[in-house]
């Protein structure tokens, strides 16, 4: 019988020697390389903190005890000992848990998390509850894994020094953020590692945190002998342990930027089992960008923490000197993008839709207020199901109703260089585009083209259909339908989310009595109640079609499509009954 078999809950790790515990080490990285080479998944960070997690459930007594994993990324091995094992063992149930932690699953887990640097300041709030109910729970924040270059992990260490009560922060220092670290914070962490924590260059020692090392943080025992000796610390307490990221699976050892996150893979070798070809919108927006250089723009591609989902690799390459990653940063990389761009650069912050809502300060205050030339190209912008940390319809209603900003949404690869050739050559204010994520997709670029103009595709009579960036295609395809219901509709690539065009609104009227439009984003605050909006005094009807406002925990993107009326079948159904209530 494996160890594993006989793990149903933490209490269970206490019938176990430390031998066998290592022994279970060895099976959990076993299952859960199984799944994540079929289901794709967070393998890098969850591999390096399997002992980690082993032994804070062997000390401590999960849940009155409390642990708070920074992004939660990597809480699979806290899954699998928390009575979710049946996940990573049988296909049939891969599908059945979050990759985060997720209270709807487990009285385990305390907070949904998908995003960075969270961890200290959740876990500072459960303590001062603690300690406000007189509960004597023990509380353990986990942070690591780039976390700590965020501005909010800062903010929260500087808190946590003077809360001068128990307080557990677990520092999981495997070396790297998603990709390679970047910043100072990180160069003291090598320095303490160097050192066996002994540097007096101490970051946390100058906060006030009291702190511990521990460096070999795969070593069971050792991690054992630790927590147990930092329990019943009265304080807030730094225990920086160094851990493998990628441990024990040699491609994740070999690169640990590309295992980080990793789509579904043969396990023998680590080769995906299905590779993209054909051309994609980030090497086309570079190769622009590579033509502004050339001509002299001092432009600077800037991201935070995540560059190869966007192939910034070849451009640092190329251009190390006009590359910068500011780390796990949003808020840093906006406010530093305008500054740039007050002193005459030209920055090109490349940016996750659901990411970006962390500078959601910086992007009003510091580029909406002063109205400053910053280019952001965002990925992701789409309707996604299954995850609500990483939801992607959101950054529509939020980007696009801050004023003097520019969000287009282009809907083919012509129609995208252009209006970024626009965006860097204009000295307006900020402006985004939302970068297709339904493939790349070819037009001629109408010979009128203007980046904020509404471009009328096919003209028709009774009904317009208007099919924002990547929701062009299912327009085009609803014409289609419509056509053959005898009814010739209007085509028309809106082209901005949040840019009106007046004088091609006004010419729909007389000739149209509905108007139809579909977005990949949320309905409240978005593009159709825009269009509605306009149309609000006249006869002119509105039918919009988009995402509700809230948050998709287990649908699929392909449910939600079908439930939000943006398929073929479902919008033209949905036109036709539209229809016959005029």
């Amino acid at each position: 019988m494996s160890i594993l078999e006989t793990i149903n809950q933490p209490a269970d790790l206490r019938d176990h020697s430390v031998a066998e515990l290592q022994q279970l080490a060895e099976e959990i990285r076993h299952v859960l390389l199984t799944k994540v080479s079929t289901t794709g998944g967070h393998v890098g960070p969850n591999l390096g903190s399997v002992e980690l997690t082993i032994a804070w459930h062997r000390v401590f007594n999960s849940p009155h005890d409390k642990i708070v994993f920074d992004v939660s990324h990597q809480s699979y091995t806290h899954k699998i000992l928390t009575g979710r094992k049946q996940a990573w063992l049988d296909p049939d149930h891969y599908h059945d848990v979050s990759g985060f932690t997720e209270p709807r699953e487990s009285e385990h887990d305390f907070f949904t998390i998908g995003h960075t640097s969270t961890s200290v300041g959740l876990a500072s709030g459960l303590a001062l509850a603690r300690d406000d109910q007189n509960t004597h729970d023990h509380i353990t924040a986990v942070i690591g894994d780039g976390s700590m270059s965020g501005g909010l992990a800062y903010e929260a260490l500087d808190n946590a020094a003077v809360l001068n009560r128990q307080l557990l922060i677990v520092v999981n220092d495997n070396q790297w953020s998603i990709a390679e670290n970047h910043g100072g914070i990180y160069q003291n962490l090598a320095e303490l590692r160097k050192t066996n924590g002994e540097a007096s260059n101490n970051l946390f020692k100058a906060l006030g945190l009291d702190y511990r090392y521990v460096a070999d943080g795969n070593d069971i025992q050792s991690l054992i002998d630790a927590f147990e000796a930092v329990k019943d610390i009265d304080h807030p307490l730094v225990l920086h342990i160094n851990t493998q990221k990628g441990r024990g699976f040699k491609p994740a050892l070999e690169n640990e930027e590309a295992w980080h996150w990793h789509v579904p893979f043969n396990l023998p070798d680590g080769s995906p089992k299905h590779v993209s070809t054909g051309e994609n919108y980030w090497d086309l927006i570079l190769a622009d960008l590579d033509e502004h250089v050339q001509h002299g723009v001092p432009i600077y591609a800037m991201n935070a923490a995540v560059p190869g989902g966007f192939h910034l690799k070849d451009w640092a390459a190329k251009y190390p000197k006009r590359y910068i990653d500011v780390g796990i940063a949003e808020q840093e990389s906006i406010t530093l993008a305008a500054g740039m761009a007050k002193g005459g650069l030209r920055p090109v912050v490349f940016h996750s839709a659901t990411f970006l809502q962390r500078a959601y300060d910086q992007l009003s205050h510091d580029l909406g207020i002063n109205s400053l030339p910053v280019v952001m190209l965002i990925n992701g912008g789409r309707i996604s199901g299954g995850d609500p940390t990483h939801q992607g319809d959101l950054d529509q209603a939020e980007l696009a109703n801050i004023p003097n900003l520019t969000y287009l949404a282009p809907t083919t690869k012509e129609d995208l260089i252009a209006q970024l050739d626009w965006a860097l050559a204009q000295t307006d204010g900020p402006v985004a585009i939302r970068v297709p994520s339904n493939g790349v997709h070819s037009d001629p670029l109408a010979p009128d083209f203007a980046p904020t103009k509404m471009h009328i595709l096919h003209h028709g009579t009774q009904i317009a259909l208007m099919g924002l960036g990547s929701m062009r295609p299912l327009a085009e395809t609803v014409l289609g339908k419509l056509s053959a219901q005898g009814i010739d509709a209007t085509l028309i690539d809106p082209r901005s989310t949040n840019t009106l065009d007046p004088e091609a609104l006004d010419q729909l009227r007389g000739f149209h009595k509905l108007v139809v439009t579909m977005e990949e984003g949320t309905l409240d605050g978005g593009f159709g109640q825009k269009i509605a909006a306009y149309y609000g005094p006249t006869d002119v009807n509105v039918l919009t079609l988009g995402a509700q406002r809230r948050f998709n925990h287990n649908e699929t993107r392909d449910a939600l499509l079908k439930e939000f009326n943006l398929t073929p079948d479902t919008a033209t159904q949905a036109i036709l009954n539209a229809l016959k209530e005029i």
